[in-house]
């Protein structure tokens, strides 16, 4: 009957959405390290704490007052609910049972409520008696005042700060990983210490016309030494004892340069780790985000463009000298080949990213690159750059939506506009960032005003901007000269004064950003003014 009702009780928490929702909540605000959640709290329990240790410190030499009993009873409180949260989201006590019930089934044996019970009792115990779970309990003795001996524990609330503060968690980590030099250097200086003093009590004991009295003082004396320290209040008189004093000091220098060596050395091998952890939080952040891969001529002047417009963008580069130039500008930056399933999931492109941009100068590389990131995520826009016509139908099949052919580009510019100076000229300023002037896309909605009109008829000059071409799916305009194909549309370049506009049709314009934003108001206007006619 027992075992009945357990079982269902853990099939119904594991049913319960909102058991799981909660558990989600409190994991992110206590344990999930990308959580936002997490720093909010994290920076409220520093201040706790600090508070908390500066109202018991005054609490010394003051008489206790009513509010900071309350707000010692609040800390308590808090410390309290922390405590039993993070022991309650280490384990899933259901999905141990419902487990070990449906392994015991599969399998034909019986189930044995007592041992899953005594394994649950173990995980738990293990939270318990790690290190941060104690210092967790023992931050809470400080509060019950009428133990004052209790007070000797507010050091373990001090404590409580590694768990919340990323610095010390990162120098923790450090330490952790030289363990076994640090335990080595501990146990030379342990036997070095219990050394001189032995030695030191030797020679400058009472009886030898010394100040050292007893072990304790030799013991002190010998830790103050080896520190390089020396505070001078023992201080040796005979011959022995300076000797043994001068290679203490001669030891104890030798120590710390080993000890700062270490932890020098340890740092330098777990700063690239720390970076990336910081790439990676820093990409988990972005939305809506392009992922640029290759950083070289065409791409840092994409990424100039993409962080003048403000857009979110991550660089992923397999040359350690343009990831160097890239972080150098303050750009998101992954050293890594982005041909890589690992690569393109480390910038984001199942969360966040929204368009690849394929801007290596080998073809064969953004094949690749446009192969992974449509593997990866169907769903997801691509723009590849080819340098050779050949490998254009290559990459639309490998699944790129558009392909930009730059130095195809180049040349139709100079052909078209080698009449045109003053264009031309507009032009390379946008290229160059010299001028004032952008270029930009704008959609034909249904209803707007240009629909229906010849390019001649409505005179874009009049707003002061420059058609450069137009975009479209309308097999309408397939008669017209200057067709280039963008996989399932195409672009007419420099169209002719009686090119027709239709819906859905995109002007490429070119003009300063006042006249190119006066001109899409008119558009958006005029497409509600006969939205809101047709309704009535």
């Amino acid at each position: 009957m027992h075992t009945r009702l357990i079982l269902y009780i853990a099939y119904s928490l594991k049913a319960s959405r909102h058991y799981q929702r909660s558990k989600d909540f409190f994991y992110d605000l206590l344990e999930n390290p990308h959580s936002q959640l997490k720093s909010y709290f994290d920076v409220f329990m520093i201040i706790l704490v600090a508070s908390s240790v500066s109202v018991l410190l005054y609490e010394v030499e003051h008489q206790t007052s009513k509010w900071a009993v309350l707000f010692e009873n609040f800390v308590v409180t808090v410390f309290i609910c922390e405590y039993l949260l993070r022991g309650w989201i280490y384990s899933n006590i259901h999905s141990a049972i419902i487990n070990h019930y449906e392994n015991a089934e599969y399998l034909g044996t019986p189930f044995r409520l007592h041992k899953v019970l005594g394994q649950i009792i173990a995980t738990k115990l293990s939270y318990i008696f790690s290190p941060s779970a104690i210092i967790d309990l023992l931050a809470i003795l400080p509060s019950y005042r009428p133990l004052r001996i209790l007070r000797i524990f507010l050091i373990f609330r001090l404590f409580k700060l590694f768990r919340y503060s990323q610095s010390i968690q990162m120098f923790t980590g450090v330490l952790k990983n030289k363990r076994f030099e640090l335990t080595m250097l501990a146990i030379f200086m342990g036997f070095l210490i219990f050394i001189a003093s032995t030695a030191i009590y030797m020679f400058e004991n009472e009886k030898m016309g010394g100040q050292i009295t007893n072990l304790y003082d030799a013991f002190y004396w010998a830790v103050v030494t080896i520190s390089t320290v020396g505070y001078g209040d023992l201080t040796p008189v005979t011959t022995g004892g300076r000797l043994v004093t001068t290679a203490l000091i001669i030891s104890g220098l030798g120590l710390l340069a080993f000890f700062t060596s270490i932890i020098v050395a340890a740092f330098s091998e777990k700063m690239h780790e720390f970076q990336d952890d910081r790439v990676k939080a820093n990409i988990e952040k972005l939305t809506d985000a392009t992922i640029l891969c290759g950083f070289g001529r065409v791409g840092q002047d994409i990424a100039r463009q993409l962080h003048q417009n403000k857009q979110s963008f991550v660089i992923v580069d397999i040359n350690e000298n343009n990831v160097a130039l890239a972080k150098q500008k303050g750009y998101i930056a992954l050293f890594d080949d982005a041909s890589k399933n690992s690569a393109l999931e480390q910038a984001g492109i199942n969360h966040g990213a929204k368009a690849i941009l394929c801007t290596t100068g080998d073809d064969v590389t953004n094949v690749y690159i446009t192969l992974t990131s449509r593997y990866l995520n169907p769903e997801i826009s691509i723009i590849s750059r080819a340098n050779q016509e050949e490998n254009v139908k290559k990459m639309y099949q490998a699944g790129a939506n558009y392909i930009v052919q730059s130095y195809t580009i180049a040349g139709l510019l100079a052909a078209e506009y080698i009449g045109h100076p003053v264009a031309f000229e507009a032009i390379n300023g946008i290229l160059h960032g010299q001028q004032d002037v952008q270029m930009e896309a704008l959609n034909l909605a249904q209803n707007c005003f240009l629909t229906g009109m010849s390019i001649a008829a409505a005179n874009l000059g009049q707003y002061k901007v420059r058609l450069i071409g137009v975009v479209s799916k309308n097999p309408v305009h397939g008669k017209h000269r200057n067709r280039y194909k963008l996989h399932n549309q195409h672009f007419y370049f420099n169209p002719i004064p009686g090119f027709i506009l239709h819906d859905g049709d995109i002007l490429v314009l070119l003009g300063r950003h006042l006249s190119i934003e006066h001109l899409h108001d008119l558009i958006a206007t005029s497409c509600l003014q006969k939205n809101i006619k047709k309704s009535l």
